[in-house]
């Protein structure tokens, strides 16, 4: 998706190396809130994979018991720094659903070492992107660690790591070594790497292999030589899209480095050969890698303006389940922070007395609370784990407290320290044409988006909320003055998405994101609530920033979104605008180009609408297309679109930023990404790929099957191909499907390539993003990975690809000639030789000297060419019985000589009379066929505009019927909630005068029936609506069908018109025309009808 840059680049990701301490070992105490054990005493082995850790942590941060005797043993109380020893390890397959394990070690300094050393291991991106073998020794590693009481190693354990009791027969076993059959477990020395490997290969027999192999030229031997594999390394391993001086082909040298790691045969070393074994070594290793290792490390340059990048965003950050019920979670902050994300949101509330603490919480739903001050010292803490790149807070602020909108600022302030952002850098100031600085330049700092106080408004937000803070201060019973006033200026009820009553107290009930109010509304009275959109959300209620809130906001100021136009005249590129998914699409159907155009310097934000109760999420790439900068997901739901989000953000270091391709970037380009052409300056690709074997997919006995999607441009954007199912194999499939060929992709540096794998029943294994631009071709091990992009131990597919620079179908031949020189002349020499036996049958006297009388041949006098003409032909024809029969005799005069010269020049000159009289034929003809050609198309034209009438107005009677279903719609939502209104209100009145003790839990249940009631009333009014809005959309499309079906007969008819005056043939053309009028007078009439 990025633009790398120019050049080699020198790998900066550090290699996996363990710490000396680690490799030691030390003593540790394991504690949970029910036992406390010594790690050294346990006799069974657990092992956690390092892989599925997210984080760990030591000091405050740690987890700490509760319990007051666990305490106790553990030392708390007893003046030594038992926070210091503390170690807390924190695992997990998604991000809500998360483990702790609790440790306490000996000392600080042991503590301290660990958790650094562990969170280094489990982040390393190429230990997560590691080679098929490494994921085989850690399989190994791990099995050899797992020892019973006795020192063994349970051969249980090794059959049920690999599934083999889903899959192997009691006669199967007997191909085992005795190794594997010893019931009472296996020696830790007996079981060696080398004999793990011989195991698998007799486990899993791979034919596919031994194909490959014959391909690189064994003729069923066991070796190839390394010219074979050195050939098969540069001309089916190596892109041919690299350049050549900066990414030569592999040498000699190279390749006999490569079979000297792999081979462990000294003998064929030494004869240059490399066995089947050491090939199948080096296919699952390191240099083999799907993507090269580079492509993971920072490659961006991350030195352009900060509306140049896609930045990995969050919506409503700190939600566990969906949009309207569950639970907040601080811990949900660090551990999308710890995804690589640099976006999140934060939604503000004003707290109650007595604290007056401001709590963040999904406004107006049932969703629990959380303090707003652990939510910036969580992110404090883990704001720069995973990318050191500039992070961003959107803030939702609804406190409409000028105190707590100071205490808010507070906490920021101290608890980010010098990592907030404050006042802008030097060199970018806020002033109309500068552009926002880089993500290098604001390294480690935090920057706020919040809503900026203006000072050339009236003073009356600021004002209002100081008198709101005395009033609610003075008043004694504030809470309820509070709820009165809440509910004083709620819209009618019929223009919200509902009102609830629960415990005395009134409830807005909508759902949705954020959106950014414009700069006039600052004057408008922060108490007031506007009307809510069932798609933007809370946004509407948002509440004006006070002055120290603003001081803040500096390079993302949110302003509301009004048009292109606007945005180009202010040029005040330190402004933004968020975008709910529906007005995001509405804007990227509407105005491509100018979408683009706004993102090169602006950053937008797309957030999910509303109605995604769910917590689902839209799908990313539709945004991208556009540049838009901050596409915001439920991070909480690991569907496709969040799926797709976390392999994109996996390159370019982790770091949450990837830079926006070129044509996205640079002003003096325009780009359409509805294009379905070649962009000029943009290299379309041609990427391939056949799906060959899977390996270890899922330990159930069930058929997989395999789905390769591409994700780009809609023109590129392809999810059609599927492999055919296995056989009730997931142990080691093999598929013989053909290529997957995705023949033209526009724009290779936006698109993805996804490969998933799903058992038969559709329930996914795991999967792989590759970016296009970074794939290599050739045979490779593709390493699966789970919903939250963790590597699957075992899970992988073998893969051919093939990615190489687009060439259309008509310049094929050109590039096979430029490809192949060679060869190219070769064909066209074998053509000139085929074709020579006929120029010589044809043509018997070219190029003929005659002898002169002293027997010499007369060179230079005549040399006839070969006269391709037709009247070259028939000169030789008129000529040849009586001329060339005599020409020995002839020849030896040199008069005879010029006269067969003259005669040839006067045969071979046309007739001047004849050639004027048809030239000035050809001219009339000409004439008159361009004047009725003419004439032809102002008909068309018309006929066309008239048929374009009919349309228009077919769509605005459409349109009409669209309106009044609308209203009708509107109506009677207003009915049915009036109606259920008064239900409600009838069933509190009933209630109340029913015994007081009963009171509260019956009106909780009238509240609750209620709630139920309008869901399933309100479900079923809009199916009711949705069928007549489908039945009106039929009919429309049935009109617009018999429109397109008299379409093809008006562009045959033109057609045939452009190609019978093309031949000159008069008397057709008025024939034509009177043909046109028969034919499109009842189109238009059908249409009309």
């Amino acid at each position: 998706m990025a633009g790398a840059k120019p050049g080699v680049h020198a790998l900066q990701l550090k290699p996996v190396s363990v710490h000396e301490a680690l490799k030691k070992g030390g003593k540790f105490i394991k504690w949970d809130e029910v036992r406390v054990e010594c790690l050294l005493m346990k006799p069974e082995v657990e092992t956690l994979d390092i892989s599925h850790i997210r984080d760990t942590r030591t000091g405050k941060y740690a987890k700490q018991p509760k319990d007051p005797k666990l305490r106790e043993v553990l030392g708390f109380g007893k003046g030594d720094n038992v926070e210091g020893k503390l170690v807390t390890v924190v695992y997990g397959n998604d991000l809500v659903n998360i483990s702790f394990l609790n440790f306490q070690a000996m000392q600080e300094d042991t503590a301290k070492i660990w958790t650094d050393e562990l969170f280094t291991l489990a982040t390393n991106i190429l230990s997560q992107n590691a080679s098929r073998t490494t994921f085989l020794l850690r399989a190994y590693t791990k099995l050899k660690l797992q020892v019973n009481q006795d020192g063994k190693i349970p051969v249980k354990n090794v059959f049920s790591f690999i599934f083999l009791y889903y899959f192997l027969s009691v006669s199967f076993y007997s191909s085992f070594s005795d190794l594997f059959l010893q019931s009472e477990g296996i020696k830790p020395d007996d079981f060696t790497w080398e004999a793990f490997q011989k195991f698998l290969d007799t486990l899993c027999l791979r034919p596919e292999i031994q194909s490959i192999f014959e391909e690189c030229g064994s003729k069923r031997k066991p070796f190839i030589s390394l010219d074979q594999l050195m050939d098969f390394l540069n001309r089916r391993q190596r892109d041919s899209r690299l350049n050549e001086v900066l990414y030569p082909p592999l040498k000699r040298e190279q390749v006999r480095q490569i079979m000297e790691k792999y081979e462990t045969n000294s003998s064929q070393l030494e004869r240059d050969q490399i066995s089947l074994q050491a090939f199948t070594r080096y296919l699952g290793g390191e240099e083999n890698s799907i993507v090269p290792p580079e492509r993971l490390d920072v490659i961006d340059d991350m030195n352009q303006p900060l509306a140049h990048y896609f930045i990995n965003s969050s919506h409503n950050t700190y939600l566990t389940v969906g949009q309207l019920t569950g639970l907040s979670s601080v811990e949900m902050y660090r551990q999308v922070l710890l995804t690589g994300c640099r976006c999140v949101e934060l939604d503000c509330w004003k707290g109650r007395p007595p604290d007056e603490e401001p709590y963040i919480t999904h406004g107006f739903t049932m969703t629990t609370e959380i303090p707003f001050k652990e939510v910036i010292e969580a992110i404090a803490e883990s704001a720069f784990k995973m990318s050191p790149y500039p992070l961003i807070l959107s803030f939702e602020n609804h406190v409409d407290s000028a105190k707590q909108q100071a205490k808010m600022a507070e906490y920021c302030r101290t608890i980010f320290g010098d990592a907030l952002l404050i006042d802008p850098l030097e060199k970018y100031p806020l002033i109309q044409g500068q552009a926002l600085p880089s993500p290098q330049e604001l390294l480690g700092k935090i920057l706020i988006k919040n809503k900026k106080k203006h000072y050339h408004h009236r003073p009356s937000s600021g004002g209002s909320i100081r008198r709101r803070e005395t009033e609610e201060q003075s008043s004694p019973n504030n809470g309820t003055q509070r709820t009165r006033h809440m509910t004083k200026n709620i819209q009618p009820k019929s223009e919200i998405e509902g009102v609830f009553f629960i415990m005395g107290v009134f409830f807005i009930f909508f759902v949705g994101g954020e959106g950014e109010s414009e700069e006039d509304e600052e004057d408008e009275p922060v108490t007031e609530l506007k009307k809510p959109n069932s798609d933007e959300g809370t946004a509407s209620s948002e509440v004006n920033a006070t002055e120290e809130m603003s001081t803040l906001v500096n390079y993302i100021e949110p302003v509301k979104f009004k048009s292109f136009e606007v945005a180009t005249k202010r040029k005040k590129f330190f402004e933004m605008s968020s975008f709910v998914e529906t007005k995001g699409m509405d804007t990227l159907k509407s105005s491509p180009i100018e979408f683009v155009e706004y993102n090169k310097n602006q950053l937008s934000r797309i957030y999910p609408k509303g109605t995604r109760v769910d917590s689902s999420n839209y799908m990313p790439q539709l945004f991208w297309n556009v540049g838009c900068q901050m596409v915001a997901l439920n991070f909480q739901t690991l569907d496709l679109p969040m799926q797709l989000n976390m392999g994109v953000f996996e390159y370019n270091g982790h770091s949450g930023y990837l830079l926006k391709p070129e044509f996205m970037r640079r002003t003096d380009k325009h780009f359409d990404p509805f294009t379905e052409n070649i962009v000029d300056g943009i290299v379309a690709n041609t990427v391939k790929i056949r799906i060959i074997s899977g390996q270890f997919l899922t330990d159930k006995k069930v058929g997989v099957y395999v789905e390769v999607d591409m994700f780009g441009l809609p023109a590129d954007t392809k999810r059609k191909y599927k492999t055919k199912t296995s056989n009730g194999n997931s142990l080691d499939p093999v598929w013989d499907d053909d290529m997957f060929v995705f023949n033209k992709v526009v724009l290779p540096t936006l698109a993805s390539l996804r490969i998933a794998v799903f058992e038969e029943n559709g329930k996914f294994i795991g999967h792989r993003i590759l970016p296009v631009s970074a794939i290599r071709p050739g045979y490779h091990y593709i390493n699966l990975k789970n919903e939250l992009n963790q590597p699957l131990l075992l899970s992988s597919l073998l893969v051919c690809t093939e990615a190489q620079d687009y060439i259309p179908n008509e310049h094929q031949e050109y590039a096979e000639a430029l490809t192949n020189p060679i060869k190219h002349i070769s064909q066209l020499d074998k053509r000139m030789t085929q074709l020579a036996a006929l120029l010589e049958d044809n043509v018997e006297v070219s190029y003929m000297n005659p002898p002169d009388p002293s027997g010499q041949s007369v060179t230079g006098l005549l040399s006839v060419p070969r006269v391709r003409t037709k009247h070259g032909e028939a000169a030789f024809s008129f000529y040849a019985p009586n001329v060339l029969n005599k020409l020995p005799e002839s020849l030896r005069s040199a008069e005879t000589l010029s006269l067969f010269k003259s005669r040839l020049k006067t045969h071979l000159e046309p007739n001047e009379p004849v050639q004027q009289e048809l030239t000035a034929l050809d001219q009339e003809i000409a004439k008159q066929t361009l004047q009725l050609k003419e004439w032809q198309m102002q008909e068309l034209l018309k006929l066309r505009q008239q048929l374009h009438t009919v349309e228009r107005a077919k769509q605005q009677a459409h349109l009409e019927e669209v309106g009044a279903l609308c209203d009708c719609v509107c109506r009677e939502k207003k009915e049915l909630q009036k109606i259920l209104d008064r239900k409600r209100q009838n069933s509190i009145s009933e209630a109340k005068t029913r015994d007081k003790d009963k009171a509260e839990t019956e009106l909780n249940e009238i509240n609750r029936k209620h709630i139920q009631d309008s869901v399933t009333l309100i479900r079923r009014l809009e199916e009711a609506q949705t069928r007549r809005q489908d039945k009106l959309m039929l009919r429309q499309r049935e009109v617009l069908q018999h429109i397109d079906e008299q379409l093809p007969m008006v562009s045959s008819t033109e057609r045939n018109v452009h190609k019978w005056t093309q031949g000159g043939a008069i008397s057709h053309v008025f024939s034509l025309i009177h043909f046109t009028s028969l034919v499109l007078v009842p189109v238009l009439f059908s249409c009309a009808l």
